[in-house]
């Protein structure tokens, strides 16, 4: 029996900033994807976003990376997982000692609200120092940004990360709107930035994840599940 709780916490991101012509917010298949093997694992699942509020980034709506039935679930107000969703928390409605597994979704939109939710770091923390599980995957490495443990130490200082590499980034020609116009890191200068060991995969759109203790890390949307069944299965060996 673990030693933690079998309840897990998926963080989505607050902001919905233009993106070139589209609107980035939540990657919804990076919500999804692990949302299910969560629950097929035996898992409760909250959704937390450091406002209470959330957006779809349109792009991730379309049939490129959501299947039919994804899209019927994600439509249905009643399904499990949109009710869940549209249920969502702030940190200060929750308890950190509810959860021994966080898992972090994004979206380009994370780059900008993740490295400053304090309430969300807060609640990492906690987690990892009780003994849980943290996960992120893609741009959601940006959460590990500024985020210390009570220690005073960077989470991801001395640990192998992940996450969506920059060569991405200059193959979707978005490199400008994040350093530019948003005035933000990318995935791969803040894990350095906060001590992290950055590992990148062979090319940026492959199924990639790094597991360092209990911290996994997933590289894109392709590798959401992947990401969420390696946590499921270092929190199995708690």
């Amino acid at each position: 029996m673990s030693p933690v709780p079998q309840r897990a916490l998926i963080a989505i991101t607050s902001a919905n900033p233009d993106f070139g012509e589209h609107k980035s917010g939540l990657f919804v298949s990076e919500a999804l994807h692990p949302f299910e093997v969560l629950r097929k694992n035996g898992f409760e699942v909250d959704f937390v976003s450091e406002t209470g509020q959330w957006a779809p980034d349109d792009i991730s709506l379309g049939s490129d990376w959501l299947s039919a039935e994804e899209k019927a679930i994600y439509e249905d107000p009643s399904s499990e997982f949109r009710s869940n969703l549209d249920n969502i928390k702030t940190p200060s409605q929750l308890k950190a000692s509810d959860y021994g597994l966080f898992y972090a979704s994004a979206g380009h939109a994370s780059l900008i609200d993740y490295p400053t939710a304090v309430g969300i770091h807060a609640i990492i923390a906690s987690v990892y120092e009780s003994g849980g599980v943290i996960a992120a995957v893609c741009h959601a490495g940006a959460i590990f940004n500024n985020l210390k443990l009570s220690s005073g130490e960077y989470l991801i200082a001395g640990k192998k990360v992940t996450g969506f590499t920059t060569q991405g980034e200059e193959a979707l020609g978005v490199l400008d709107i994040i350093q530019k116009q948003w005035s933000v890191q990318t995935i791969e200068s803040g894990a350095a930035g906060a001590g992290g060991i950055y590992v990148a995969p062979a090319g940026p759109w492959d199924v990639f994840t790094v597991v360092d203790g209990r911290l996994v890390t997933g590289v894109n949307p392709q590798s959401a599940t992947k990401t969420a069944e390696d946590a499921v299965a270092v929190f199995k060996q708690l």
